[in-house]
């Protein structure tokens, strides 16, 4: 491992996942780290109580500790020394002779994987899951890699790890570095290998055209090494498009489509498919994950592990039978309701609408109810309302919650009472909900003790997705 150059490090936004994910990799590689936040809330106030971290609250010039020679700036509009004491200071500090550097999460990731083998997980949906998959899969088979995910798992045990093996296995988000840096934050990453997820156009407040989206990931691709190894998904019309313009051999793979495949699924509380390559079987997984996405995410990582060798088969499918999944990705609620109710990671059209296929395809016998909070800049933005005409297709009964406010005046932003008549135009019975009390009562009153419900956000949604299930629990025991 080349050492990483700082000493002692302060992160300003610790409470995000990646960022706390990155002050655990740099704290465990033996740099004095602290960090500072507005407020910190479960579950990441849990995780940085568990890992120790020195965190503190509000943000305040004082957080940051005398001595700090690398200051970690998360992206977030309130992060800027415009409106933000402790920002301020920490630039005042960098621009004295000698004195700290400011970096973004992605620049220090980008330096902790040098001297490593960074293996990148990058696409649209999909990428949070594939990391994690693959880092389940190289520990069990005792190859002890490091890795950084930018969420909670469950397998593996830890979002963060520094571990003696050389791969470093890599998030690799699109979304711009920081607040004053635009650049991917992927493109930090010197990526000796790509394994490329589903894309659709997201993020569409930064990337307002298609040919904007993709031109990062083209960068990407462009820097993986003549021996690196690039394995890509063939799933959508915008991965098959992107991938026509790659010129240099790629391992696709798919469900329908591509080099390697799931074939003869069998579905059920835990499902079944076939791994095959080149149409020949290569071996049968078990999985108790939801939904086509998952299994194609299975695939990928299938995919990359076996063409690189870095496993048995029958290592690959035990791996991808033990995968617990990742909290807030079509994770169970509660075990103590009759009602099956479940977190999918809402935070765009894809997203939504594989987390509703996974629904159906497990749980089409009972009556889906949907409570959608529109949190990120993509839906709430007018260009993007016409997602809301199919995406909840499936559903029975939508609930949606007042949009997120942060940010609001940096786009166009649809109000709650635009998205709910954009929804019902389409043909759902939706309803609007403002705040927690309100989603409580009335989403109470409107459940039966055999549905399904399906949480979608990158938000809280108020807190309902901690109050329903408790009311479903007093109300309907399991």
């Amino acid at each position: 491992m080349t050492a990483f150059p700082y000493k002692k490090a302060h992160f300003i936004g610790v409470a995000g996942v990646g960022m706390s994910a990155t002050a655990i990799l740099l704290r465990d590689s033996g740099v004095s780290v602290t960090g500072s936040d507005e407020a910190i809330y479960p579950p990441i106030s849990h995780v940085l109580a568990r890992e120790g971290l020195d965190c503190r609250t509000p943000y305040a010039p004082n957080n940051i500790p005398d001595g700090a020679d690398l200051i970690v700036i998360g992206k977030n509009a309130r992060l800027v020394p415009e409106t933000n004491a402790e920002v301020a200071e920490a630039f005042d500090r960098h621009a004295r002779p000698g004195g700290p550097a400011i970096l973004s999460f992605a620049d220090v990731l980008g330096l902790l994987a040098r001297g490593h083998e960074a293996i990148v997980a990058a696409g649209s949906f999909g990428k949070t899951t594939s990391v994690s998959m693959l880092a389940h899969c190289l520990s069990s088979a005792g190859l002890d890699p490091s890795w950084m995910i930018g969420a909670l798992p469950l397998s593996p045990p830890s979002a963060a790890h520094i571990g003696a093996g050389p791969a470093f296995l890599l998030e690799g988000d699109e979304y711009p570095s920081s607040n004053t840096d635009n650049r991917s934050k992927f493109l930090h990453y010197s990526p000796a290998h790509v394994l490329l997820t589903p894309l659709a156009h997201d993020h569409v407040n930064v990337f307002p055209t298609v040919a904007e989206y993709l031109a990062p990931f083209g960068q990407l691709l462009a820097m993986v090494p003549g021996d690196g190894l690039i394995v890509a998904s063939t799933s959508g019309p915008l991965s098959q498009s992107f991938l026509a313009t790659i010129k240099r051999e790629v391992i696709t793979f798919g469900i329908g489509s591509g080099d390697w495949r799931a074939e003869a699924i069998e579905w059920g509380e835990r499902s079944r498919f076939t791994l095959t390559h080149g149409g020949r079987a290569v071996v049968r997984v078990e999985t108790g994950q939801l939904g086509l996405h998952n299994i194609e995410n299975m695939v990928g990582v299938g995919a990359f592990v076996l063409a690189r060798g870095l496993v048995t088969p029958e290592q690959y499918a035990a791996a991808m039978g033990s995968f617990r999944g990742i909290v807030r990705r079509l994770d169970r609620k509660s075990e103590k309701t009759s009602l099956q109710m479940f977190e999918g990671f809402g935070s765009s059209y894809d997203k939504a609408r594989s987390a509703i296929a996974a629904m159906k395809q497990h749980f089409g016998g009972r009556r889906l109810v949907a409570v959608f909070e529109p949190h990120t800049f993509s839906w709430r933005n007018r260009q993007t309302l016409h997602w809301y005409d199919d995406v909840f297709e499936g559903c029975d009964r939508v609930f949606i919650y007042e949009p997120a406010s942060q940010g609001a005046g940096t786009h166009d932003q649809a109000s709650l009472a635009e998205i709910v008549a954009r929804v019902r135009e389409a043909g759902f019975e939706a309803t609007p909900v403002t705040s927690r009390a309100e989603g409580v009562s009335i989403i109470g009153d409107q459940l039966k003790p055999d549905d399904a419900v399906i949480f979608l956000s990158s938000g809280d949604i108020g807190g309902l997705i901690e109050a329903l299930p408790a009311l479903a629990e007093a109300r309907w025991p399991a």
